[in-house]
């Protein structure tokens, strides 16, 4: 059966595309390297559901991978003999595009060896972790450090009682009514959409659907779909705020997932026939882009105050909220930005099993401010994904860092990072 599969998998990849500049011992071409890569992360899926976040190649080698998946063993030594194809590969003389792409592939299968590892039962310190899946090493800084932006917190949002309690109070006014959620996120996403277009050229196909769910541990979700097309779901088991409409809007549809989804298929998979881009593994280099660039979107679609002006004109009238402290209430939003990282100190001591559940739950309520049941919440992402969460916060701040670099019109730096198999090491 394993020889049937390779030779559908080479059978159907031959018409993607001619063989690309660079060969390998005997012949071996990146091309035929990034279909083995298609069908090992198809497979890993088969071993780790989830693994696979989004699939849109031919559908016969997802068929292949889930009648005939290797066992775990057999994937990690299918990615060392990977690596060692790849490193046998020349690339000397061929455009930088066809440089990076070696370089894509081998820092994708690494990361997949490395997930590969941790499926076997081997243990990586947090920062370890985070550097062998995603390709860059966070700082984890002390709690105490993150006191000083409580403190302007507590300044700003003054009163009895625990601060947490006190936010969570002053943030309940704008909370979006369950009845006004769907038109008031139908808008955000509609200015979010407006913005990016003026900015980049989208697929003339592109589209979404949006739904509402619950029992999740994240709060959105853009399922990529292939041919321009996302299926995004919101979590509504928790209050969703008017600020957080647009965050979600940006993030999960323009410019954040959807549009980069999109870019990626339509420069890579349609035009060059590169087939490891029909694949997006969760827990890959990939998502540090993906995330920091979803999230560094919200802020160049709605620079300085304008994200806080478009609520106060539009959204908090279709939500029936009352805007007379809206601007306390970006004031307490950029501060809360501040202490995103904090979080990675929480789960470094929670997941080496330093900090138990508890202890840690309130870690984040303090740290975070959420309420005990969103705190527990966030525990539950963090139990799921792991250091996964560095691809938010330190994702956005390196992602700006990089386009602001390449010159005044960041639309461009970011249409660039979009449609490229740029890694996190370009970029830091």
């Amino acid at each position: 059966m394993r020889v049937a599969i390779l030779a559908l998998l080479c059978l159907v990849g031959a018409c993607a595309s001619a063989p690309s500049a660079g060969t390998g011992p005997g012949g071996d071409t990146l091309d035929a390297i990034a279909r083995d890569y298609v069908a090992l992360t198809l497979e890993i899926g088969e071993r780790e559901p989830g693994y696979v976040d989004a699939y849109y190649g031919p559908a016969e080698w997802q068929a292949a991978a889930h009648a005939d998946p290797r066992t775990v063993p057999q994937l990690i030594q299918g990615a060392a003999t990977l690596t060692e194809r790849l490193n046998a590969v020349s690339v000397a003389g061929a455009e930088p595009a066809v440089r990076q792409r070696k370089a894509y592939l081998l820092a994708h299968v690494s990361a997949a060896s490395a997930r590969l590892r941790m499926l076997s039962g081997e243990k990586m310190s947090f920062a370890d972790e985070a550097e062998a899946l995603f390709g860059i090493r966070p700082e984890l800084r002390p709690l105490s450090s993150f006191d000083p932006v409580l403190a302007e917190i507590d300044a700003l949002i003054p009163g009895p009682g625990a601060l947490t309690d006190r936010v969570t109070g002053f943030r309940s006014h704008y909370v979006i009514p369950r009845d006004r959620l769907q038109g008031v996120m139908d808008a955000a996403i509609a200015e979010c959409r407006a913005r990016t277009a003026r900015h980049i050229t989208l697929p003339a196909d592109e589209n979404f659907t949006l739904a509402f769910v619950g029992d999740k541990p994240w709060s959105g979700y853009n399922y990529y779909q292939g041919n321009s097309r996302s299926k995004i779901e919101i979590n509504a088991d928790f209050p969703i705020y008017t600020e957080r409409a647009i965050d979600l809007g940006c993030h999960e549809g323009y410019p954040g997932h959807h549009v980069y989804n999109a870019l990626l298929e339509q420069t890579f998979v349609r035009r060059r026939g590169w087939v490891e881009m029909s694949v997006y593994p969760l827990f890959s280099p990939m998502s540090f882009v993906a995330e920091g660039s979803a999230n560094y979107g919200i802020d160049l679609a709605f620079p300085g105050d304008e994200a806080a002006r478009f609520e106060r004109e539009v959204l908090f009238p279709l939500a029936g909220l009352d805007p007379a402290t809206a601007a306390k209430k970006a004031r307490l939003g950029a501060l809360i930005r501040r202490l995103g990282r904090a979080e990675y100190t929480i789960a470094d001591d929670y997941l080496s099993g330093r900090v138990g559940r508890e202890e840690s739950i309130e870690r984040l309520m303090k740290y975070s401010l959420a309420d005990r049941a969103k705190a527990t919440q966030r525990l539950r992402f963090i139990d799921t994904y792991r250091s996964y969460i560095i691809n938010y916060g330190l994702g956005r701040d390196v992602v700006q860092a990089w386009v602001e670099r390449q010159g005044p019109d960041h639309w461009r730096g970011m249409e660039t990072l979009l449609s490229s198999q740029i890694l996190p090491v370009d970029l830091d």
